[in-house]
């Protein structure tokens, strides 16, 4: 290698990495075990334990499946609805740990690297408080987002350190526990490791470090002190000079390759340790909706409240009275949001719909009649107060006062990918406006579009959201809400949806497989003619109320159409005419689904990934990560995107990941609006050939702008604390030919924030700027604070936003667990268990911390019985009383205090007592003696197996990475030097 040659290889080291950094338990495409396959492990073994709990607890059975899948373990768990829900919130968790590689690859404390052991475990510990207090508020969408950030780092440590050098075999406890100290960290000046023996790494570190077990890890980058050890791999320059080679175990072909499996097997472990204590503070019902069970099942209205909506509102009662009791087991969340003018809110929460009957029944219009109202903000507090996709439904018979928040509203409609469908009882205001309008010539040329002109930006916004805006008078309102039921059903997906404005006569055709089940078509517009046709050739027309096809409703502009014919397996024909705008949506219920994310792929030393927090680039290639739901059976053969308005079809290239995902590449974008459709083919369907189609139901557009959040503000586990303010920069890139944008900044909480509303950017340039959020000083802990950076072109013909998801979280000062002291144990076990019982007695308190929160009973079958006296010193206890026949012979209680710490206080008669009557006495005499004794609850987690063995932690043969890296490093060189 030349002079030259090796000066040109350094500058392109320094150009890839200006910080130190690493890779990482990796990559996307790759035979080792990855980030991403250690969180689903975890999640699924940690899930199924729950899933057991509670079944025990019930007095049921629970079957654990001999192959956990998202598939497998939902139904075990009885809640197979949950399937979808339960795969977007591990595919979050997931894409967030990736997300560390690709935005905070060059940061050490984040992997661990270059001993930063108190720092990387600081990151940890921060983002699990995050993660609680966040959880504990219902925002589980952040709260995934945090623990994916948290665990990636945690999950390094193993592959990383030399902890599995030293003969460890479980997980490194300290990395979660605050009030802990990380030991033996080696000293700055101490070296830790020689030079591999050529290719032979696995004796390079130096022998009194193992034998004193000093802990250690590897630099990356130019920043290794004399004597230390290298990150390794290619990439990693410090590892070219003394001590040459490296330590990491990110995968087989690493220099400690050959401990990767027993790194991946002990990060699993740590994972699920870290995800027990998660689980303890929040108790296994709010576990598994973090889990994401049932999200799919969340309802909201967002209702008008004005004196006029005395009709709507009555409407709502019924319909959620009707859908509370017919679909208790179905929908899991409700939510309702009330708006008016000048006020809306507050955004109401509850799982029982009991609870939420009372919330409704509550609702009083008053004041104001159908003048504008405050719509729009009720929906974006709607938008921010529920999880993705959830269905929204507003009710209002007024147009939009807040008409300006509608680039608000529509970015958050993209990013959640939520369905908001509006009810609107103002058509009859609307022609008494018009008739007193003196532009009423200049309004009539909408009267095509909407009976009211005035509804023109709800349609739009349905629209978008793949919702509908269906227009009816008050009589005809209850005739209307059916669709809320139907959105209430489970397992929904959307088979067709598509768009014509202006309309035009047109036939569509789409694929219904033999899983789809319960079949009904949406058709929304005025003065329209349909005719469907079904595989068969039969066919029914809109004047058929009843054919036999099935069951035709029409209310305003608003058709539905249920089908009851059995076999609706084929290719199905729709035939419109019409001259004005209409809407087409066709839903069904099946377990074969998907999830999508536009993605950034990371360049240089990864191929990991990142999710984009605004539109796709215009005129450049984009990048889909593509979820299937629905088993191993099913396999998507193409994936399109296709123009919501128009005829264009773009088709992308898939690549399968490592983790059972897939990227599809797409070489371009349609112009305007479109969808995400999926084409595939499922083994378990009863026709011969299988063919399914699945479509996105949210319209997505390019853009020529991009607004990304600065990497020096995403540091990951940011704690914003009450009465601060935090300043948030951006830079918006321009690709297109304006040169002027308007900057706006909003967020749902009203907090004070200031921003520039200009920004100059010429063509291929960018320009810089700051958002200073200020959360007032009575903030609640936990508090979420959705907060929207947009960017509009001056002539408003482009548009691109930023929307990031932030939590106030107060200053913890107690990082001690819980203590609990068992006063006596009393038995009479007989030989007949069910006919004796125990008792148990404890006390639990917090020394001088925050207090205790709660006591739960997470195992046994009896009955617990709690009281908090305050003893002397002002120490706050809380007396356990537990009782339960003698079947149940184990009992494991949850403390959880107010600061989010976690202990276990656990007990079995099996040791204490023995069904011999002479020894009885002694034998429970000497148990109770043990258990006095004071214990400090330091782990919520179980003894998990961290050497489990490969039929239950499979690993897979090597595959040829490198070879990829090397070519693309290549490519890198040869631009860099041609």
């Amino acid at each position: 290698m030349t002079q030259n040659s090796l000066c040109t290889i350094i500058i392109l080291f320094v150009i890839l990495h200006s910080e130190e950094g690493s890779l990482a338990f990796k990559v996307l495409f790759t035979n080792s075990v990855t980030h991403q396959e250690i969180t689903q492990k975890a999640i699924l073994q940690t899930t199924a334990e729950v899933c057991k709990a509670q079944a025990l607890q019930q007095g049921k059975d629970f079957v654990q499946p001999s192959v956990l899948t998202v598939e497998s373990l939902t139904k075990a768990c009885s809640s197979p609805e949950s399937a979808k829900g339960f795969q977007e919130a591990i595919s979050r968790i997931r894409s967030k740990n990736a997300w560390v590689d690709g935005k905070k690859f060059a940061s050490a404390q984040y992997h661990f690297d270059g001993e930063t052991f108190v720092k990387g475990r600081n990151l940890i510990t921060e983002g699990v408080k995050v993660v609680k207090a966040t959880a504990q508020q219902g925002n589980y969408e952040t709260a995934r987002n945090r623990l994916g950030e948290a665990l990636h780092t945690l999950q390094d440590f193993y592959s990383h350190s030399n902890w599995i050098e030293l003969g460890n075999l479980f997980p490194y406890s300290n990395l979660t526990r605050p009030d802990s100290l990380i030991n033996n960290i080696a000293e700055p000046t101490r070296p830790t490791c020689r030079s591999c023996d050529g290719s032979d790494c696995r004796n390079n570190i130096l022998e009194d470090i193992i034998k004193e077990k000093i802990l250690t890890s590897g630099y990356f980058g130019f920043s290794k002190p004399s004597g230390k050890c290298s990150h390794g791999t290619f990439f990693d320059i410090s590892s070219w000079f003394p001590p040459k080679g490296g330590i990491n175990k990110d995968s087989q072909s690493s220099e400690h390759g050959n401990l990767h499996d027993a790194a991946a097997t002990v990060a699993i472990a740590a994972t699920r340790e870290l995800l027990e204590d998660i689980r303890g503070f929040l108790g296994d019902s709010n576990f598994l909706r973090l889990m994401g069970f049932s999200q799919n099942s969340v309802l909201c209205f967002a209702i008008d409240t004005t004196g006029s909506m005395g009709d709507d509102i009555d409407e709502v009662r019924r319909v959620t009275s009707n859908i509370t009791d017919k679909m208790r087991d179905t929908v899991s969340e409700y939510i309702l949001v009330p708006f008016n003018d000048p006020d809306f809110g507050p955004l109401i929460r509850t799982t029982d719909p009991e609870e939420f009957k009372l919330q409704i029944n509550a609702l009083q219009p008053h004041d104001g009649g159908d003048t504008p109202e405050l719509s729009l903000s009720g929906l974006r507090l709607a938008l921010t107060g529920s999880p993705p996709q959830t269905k929204i439904f507003v009710f209002t018979d007024a147009d939009a006062k807040d008409i300006e928040l509608k680039s608000t509203v529509l970015a958050l409609i993209e990013s959640t990918k939520s369905v908001v469908n509006f009810m609107l009882t103002n058509s009859l205001a609307a022609r008494r406006r018009r008739s007193e309008d003196p532009n009423q010539g200049q309004n009539q040329r909408y009267s095509t579009r909407m009976s009211n002109p005035l509804n023109q930006v709800y349609v739009d916004l349905a629209l978008a959201s793949g919702g509908l805006a269906i227009e009816v008078t008050k009589a005809m309102l209850p005739e209307a809400t059916n669709i809320i039921s139907d959105a209430s059903t489970s397992a929904l997906v959307t088979v067709f949806q598509t768009v014509r404005n202006p309309g035009k006569a047109e036939t569509f055709s789409f694929i219904v497989d033999s899983s789809l089940k319960n079949m009904t078509i949406y058709i929304t517009g005025n003065s329209l003619a349909f005719n469907i046709t079904s595989p068969s050739g039969v066919s029914q027309t809109n004047d058929e109320l009843s054919g036999k096809l099935g069951l035709v409703e029409h209310v305003g502009n608003f058709y539905t159409v249920r089908l009851t014919i059995l076999d609706l397996e084929g290719l199905w024909n729709i035939n419109i005419s019409s001259s004005e705008a209409y809407t087409i949506k066709v839903i069904g219920q099946s377990d074969i689904d998907f999830l999508f994310n536009f993605v950034e792929l990371s360049d240089g030393a990864h191929s990991g990934y990142s999710e984009l927090s605004g539109r796709p680039p215009a005129n450049s290639n984009i990048t889909l990560l593509l979820t299937i739901v629905g088993g191993d059976s099913v396999t998507p053969t193409e994936v399109a995107l296709v123009e919501a308005s128009g005829s264009q079809t773009i088709t992308g290239t898939l690549e399968k990941t490592a983790d059972g995902d897939f990227l599809v590449t797409m070489n371009s974008v349609p112009a305007g609006e479109f969808v995400v459709r999926v084409m595939g083919e499922s083994s378990s369907s009863r026709s011969s050939n299988g063919r399914f189609q699945r479509q996105s139901v949210t319209q997505h557009r390019a853009s020529s702008v991009v607004i990304t959040v600065r990497s020096g503000f995403l540091a990951l586990m940011t704690v914003w604390e009450p009465g601060k303010t935090l300043s948030i920069p951006f830079t918006v890139v321009n690709n297109g030919s304006d040169e002027l944008f308007s900057i706006n900044a909003k967020n749902d909480r009203g907090f004070a924030t200031e921003f520039p509303s200009t920004m100059s950017a010429g063509s291929g340039s960018s320009g810089n700027g700051t958002v200073n959020l200020t959360a007032p000083s009575d903030t609640p802990s936990g508090t979420e604070v959705t907060l929207t950076i947009e960017a509009e072109t001056s002539g408003k013909s482009d548009f691109n936003y930023a929307v990031l998801k932030l939590t106030v979280v107060s200053p913890i000062t107690d990082f001690i667990s819980p203590v609990c002291e068992i006063i006596s144990i009393n038995a009479n076990c007989s030989g007949n268990c069910s006919l004796s019982s125990w008792e148990l007695s404890a006390n639990l308190t917090d020394g001088n911390g925050t207090g205790i929160m709660s006591v739960t009973l997470r195992q046994g079958l009896g009955t617990l019985n709690t009281t908090t006296i305050i003893k002397d010193g002002g120490v706050n206890v809380t007396l356990a009383f537990y009782r339960a026949s003698c079947c149940s012979e184990v009992m494991e209680l949850v403390a959880v205090d107010r600061a989010g710490n976690v202990g276990i206080c656990s007990r079995s008669i099996t040791s204490a007592v023995t069904t011999t009557p002479d020894t009885f006495m002694s034998t429970a005499a000497t148990a109770t003696t043990t258990a006095t004794a004071t214990t400090k609850i330091t782990s919520s987690s179980p003894s998990i197996n961290a050497t489990t063995n490969s039929a239950e932690h499979p690993f897979y043969p090597p595959i040829i990475f490198w070879l990829y890296v090397g070519v693309h490093f290549a490519v890198k060189l040869l631009t860099l030097l041609y």
